[in-house]
């Protein structure tokens, strides 16, 4: 039996999403996740970076348990070794922090789920498509809006692809509504309210600029004193620049082969993301939000059952995800239902998820996107079965 894990549904445009979607094995016989073993832990994330990642690091907890491990080097240049507890760009993981500072304002009577985003931003969303498309729809991905970034970035569906946009853009700073204009001007994916979504930055860009509206607060001030702050993390924030503050590795993008060697990007003006991708967090930080967030500190349980409540959602690299609130279903048969969120930008890829009782976390962090074109007889590349493998014995205590 298989379950698809995504590692990409997040910050590349379309097929230029981030690798290939792992497949995880699941034993008929398995009966749950085991205690962590340090050595088989330790020896999976060495695989990933044997496999060819410079630099991967994580830490799982289970039951008051912690394990954390690193595995290559932070610096392809000098050698400089990853650590357990560095910072990094987590991508699309910031979506979850976005979409439970939305329903602390639902709760509040400040928005209304069902509302139309016109009543609140009519000169961001005007006219019909103001009227039609509601809050809901925008959490969940059923807006029918398209992603922005492939229209920022146009050199990524340029023939040949190329990295120009990248490189153009690094300290470009994007204001959220030339975005939501680009997604907005192109052609709906889809008839606002439909049974299944597609997924868009350009949504929680939105949802950024809601949160401002109804709060009179930037929405990254919001998010951080009642969502990060909240929880009790000490090493997340957005950024307020394009540089990285405290221990981080370098961040190389590979483009699928376009850029050879791979090329550091982790300096980066995070604005063409921002409510959408552009946080900065630690592995221990992101274990510690999603226990937090499903145990009901963040938001009411009402509340939580509406961001857990799925449809299947087209992420970027076409494969098919249970999506709620700015949250992804994952169910392993014999070890559980897990839920969390991937993320990627140009250079760093993140994989975050928890057990539905909170016991079992894993946060895992890499420093290399994009490392190789799809095979044409399908066979995975050694990074996507050594992901796998990881992410099965973290989550399940067991080596596929």
């Amino acid at each position: 039996m298989k379950i698809r894990m995504v590692l990409c549904g997040s910050a590349a445009a379309l097929s230029l999403c981030a690798g290939t979607a792992a497949a995880v094995p699941v034993s008929a016989g398995s009966t749950g996740p085991a205690a962590p073993d340090r050595a088989a832990l330790q020896s999976a994330l060495d695989g990933v970076h044997r496999a060819g990642i410079p630099g991967v690091f994580a830490e799982v907890r289970d039951s008051g348990r912690t394990w954390r491990g690193a595995s290559g080097v932070a610096d392809v240049r000098t050698g400089r070794p990853v650590t357990p507890d560095m910072r990094h760009r987590v991508g699309s993981v910031t979506k979850t922090f976005t979409a439970a500072a939305v329903m602390q304002q639902v709760e509040q009577g400040r928005i209304g789920l069902d509302a139309p985003i016109g009543d609140y931003l009519p000169e961001l969303v005007p006219g019909e498509r103001g009227r039609r498309i509601t809050v809901r729809m925008l959490l969940n991905h059923t807006s029918g809006i398209p992603d922005h970034i492939r229209y920022a970035f146009p050199s990524l569906t340029a023939q040949p692809v190329s990295a120009d946009s990248l490189d153009e853009n690094r300290f470009r700073h994007f204001r959220p509504a030339e975005l939501i204009e680009l997604g907005l001007s192109a052609p709906p994916t889809g008839e606002p309210g439909g049974p299944t979504g597609v997924y868009s930055n350009t949504n929680y860009l939105l949802l950024g600029q809601l949160l401002e509206r109804v709060t009179g607060t930037p929405a990254e001030e919001y998010i951080t004193r009642n969502v990060i702050e909240r929880a009790g993390l000490r090493h997340t924030g957005f950024p307020t620049g394009p540089r990285i503050e405290g221990p981080h590795s370098r961040m190389y993008e590979a483009l699928f082969g376009v850029l050879d060697p791979p090329r550091d990007y982790s300096v980066y003006d995070m604005s063409w993301v921002t409510t959408g991708a552009g946080l900065v967090s630690t592995m221990e930080d992101l274990n510690r939000f999603y226990g937090r967030l499903l145990d009901g500190g963040i938001v009411g349980r009402s509340s939580l059952e509406q961001m857990q409540r799925t449809i299947p959602v087209l992420a970027l690299d076409g494969t098919t995800v249970q999506y709620g609130f700015g949250l992804h279903r994952v169910d392993i048969p014999g070890c559980g239902t897990f839920w969390g969120h991937d993320g990627t930008v140009w250079g760093a890829g993140t994989m975050s998820l928890t057990r539905a009782d909170g016991r079992r976390r894993m946060s895992v962090a890499i420093n290399l996107m994009r490392w190789g074109a799809p095979d044409s007889s399908g066979k995975p590349h050694p990074v996507d079965e050594a992901l796998t493998a990881l992410y099965h014995q973290a989550l399940c205590g067991e080596t596929p």
